[in-house]
């Protein structure tokens, strides 16, 4: 049954859709869970779009290998998990200011075209990412972080309502699409599939809430 009482949106807007904010997904690695103090190795972030029939579907990737601040803690166990070496030369890592001067440039010019006033993080247990890229943009001394300090939008919330499933692995595939374990534990492979999840719940909600 459709929800009925509100007007519909625009085939393309996202600017009305999320009360002025521009989604981002975003996924970190890191070297522990401790914002502070823990490394952030990977970042990735995808944007989303609107075609011209209102469909949502992931947008550009941009990501980087981060080099450990100075003093960072490194857990071994983070990286078996990750399978990342932080000292292997062909990472091409980048510091954490220009990794994330990277990361917000593509964002902030995704908010001004799309006439947003903000960025809002969306991510699979994003509160986690959003720690980390706050205290990395504090660290580097940015001023102008573009996501919102604290709201975010969390695929493990939307995969559970939508699917019965908070693991990222087991909501992908409960969605109809395909998970990789070989590719899993990368920021731009983890990023990707979470924006794949994010826009699937989001189609299948606005072809009831608010059909052609």
């Amino acid at each position: 049954m459709a929800v009925t009482g509100g007007p519909a949106l625009p085939a393309t807007s996202i600017r009305n859709r999320f009360r002025g904010y521009l989604p981002v997904v975003v996924d970190v690695e890191t070297g522990g869970f401790n914002p502070r103090t823990d490394a952030l190795l990977e970042i990735a972030a995808v944007m989303v779009v609107r075609d011209s029939q209102g469909r949502w579907r992931p947008g550009e990737i941009h990501s980087c290998h981060v080099e450990p601040f100075e003093g960072a803690n490194i857990e071994p166990a983070s990286l078996e998990f990750t399978g990342i070496d932080p000292g292997h030369p062909l990472r091409f890592a980048v510091t954490e200011r220009e990794a994330l001067d990277r990361i917000f440039l593509p964002v902030r010019a995704a908010v001004k075209e799309q006439s947003c006033t903000r960025a809002l993080l969306v991510g699979h247990n994003a509160a986690f990412d959003l720690a980390f890229v706050n205290a990395a943009a504090e660290r580097a001394g940015i001023k102008r972080n573009p996501f919102h300090p604290f709201s975010t939008l969390d695929t493990v919330s939307f995969a559970a309502l939508a699917f019965g499933q908070t693991v990222l692995s087991r909501a992908v595939e409960a969605s109809g699409m395909a998970w990789d374990d070989g590719d899993a534990h990368s920021a731009i492979y983890d990023a990707e599939r979470t924006a794949a999840l994010f826009c699937r719940v989001l189609n299948m909600w606005d072809e009831r809430a608010f059909p052609a």
